[in-house]
């Protein structure tokens, strides 16, 4: 038997990770036909929808519980010998700094006990670009020998629970792969993702400084396949592999891409416009985030703000080396199939006034 653990099954990546499982990924023949005898366990939090998870396949089987609760971890893990888990729950806004440690770090240990004394193979656990940061340089990528030096406590608390995942596998209790992803994109978005479509429809989107400042990017099926291939490449187990697109793209290319498809294939009405901000509104953002998280508190538009003109970018070389790792959508396609889905949902754009 096959099973796949999920955690976050409800949320944007676990949703279409549990999909691509389920379902396969086409454009990879090695991943493209699931196992005959699948089955996938998802985990989600006490009142979240699960029905969209269900009608995926009759073989998904859906879990209520918590990370906080250890008792949830463990009836979650029960009878997992040999199984593969995907760690995809975590919080990444929160209103207090201290949901930051409890979810992402004391969750995280929790589910890491419960699914080595279940006897799980292997948990392949997502993080992000925070734990290392920002780019030196503009000209520099992060690789997997990066040293850490995490983005305020959002980046700390993905520090410690790699840490802990890698304490887990050292210990030889339980394979650990570790996923880095930087910003991802794709279907079953977030409303703070269509938000950022409709702020550039009206000529609201900013940017800060030059808007030359690198980002890698990751679109959602490119994430998929590379949580899928490291979850079975025998060589992976123990090491960090960074997972994105092909190559960083600039803040101008990303505003520009997506109004360009706004303007010829979505119906048009941009109004051509950017908010500019100098770098310097990035910088007293930074500080003003440093100050509210030291009050224990956090604020989502002030922290994306202390963003905006950072280069944040990354190597996949290590990737595609071992893991046999193969990004088929790019910046344009990806966006396309993201504006596509948001019409579909009914989640349109109103034109600029």
């Amino acid at each position: 038997m096959s099973l796949y653990l999920v955690t976050g099954a409800a949320g944007w990546l676990g949703s279409r990770l549990v999909e691509c499982l389920a379902r396969g990924l086409p454009d990879h023949p090695a991943l493209s036909s699931p196992p005959h005898d699948l089955r996938i366990r998802c985990l989600v939090l006490p009142g979240q929808d699960a029905a969209p998870l269900r009608a995926v396949s009759g073989r998904v089987e859906v879990v209520a519980g918590d990370l906080q609760n250890p008792a949830d971890c463990a009836r979650f893990c029960e009878g997992a010998r040999g199984a593969v888990l995907f760690h995809t729950a975590g919080i990444i806004h929160p209103r207090r700094v201290a949901e930051f440690y409890r979810v992402n770090v004391d969750g995280a240990v929790n589910l890491l006990q419960a699914a080595a004394a279940a006897r799980v193979r292997r948990t392949v656990v997502m993080s992000s670009n925070s734990p290392c940061g920002c780019n030196p340089h503009p000209d520099h990528l992060f690789d997997e020998f990066s040293p850490y030096r995490p983005y305020l406590n959002y980046g700390r608390s993905k520090m410690k629970m790699e840490l802990a995942a890698r304490e887990f596998h050292q210990r030889g209790a339980l394979e650990a792969v570790i996923i880095r992803a930087p910003w991802f994109y794709g279907p079953n978005q977030p409303p703070r993702q269509t938000l950022f479509f409709q702020m550039i429809r009206e000529g609201k989107a900013p940017i800060v400084g030059s808007g030359q400042n690198r980002r890698s990017m990751s679109y959602l099926d490119n994430l998929c396949q590379g949580l899928m291939l490291a979850a079975e490449v025998e060589r992976a187990a123990g090491r960090i592999y960074w997972i994105a697109d092909r190559r960083p793209y600039t803040m101008n290319e990303i505003v520009d891409t997506v109004e360009r498809l706004l303007d010829r294939e979505f119906g048009g009405g941009c109004a051509h416009r950017r908010l500019r901000l100098p770098g310097l509104a990035s910088e007293i953002a930074l500080v003003v985030d440093r100050l509210i998280q030291a009050l224990g508190f956090y604020h989502q538009k002030i922290h994306v703000l202390s963003e905006m003109n950072k280069n944040i970018a990354c190597s996949i070389a290590r990737a595609q080396r071992e893991l046999g790792y193969d990004p088929k959508v790019e910046l344009e396609e990806g966006m396309r199939r993201s504006l596509a889905w948001c019409v579909a949902q009914g989640l349109w754009f109103p034109p600029p006034s």
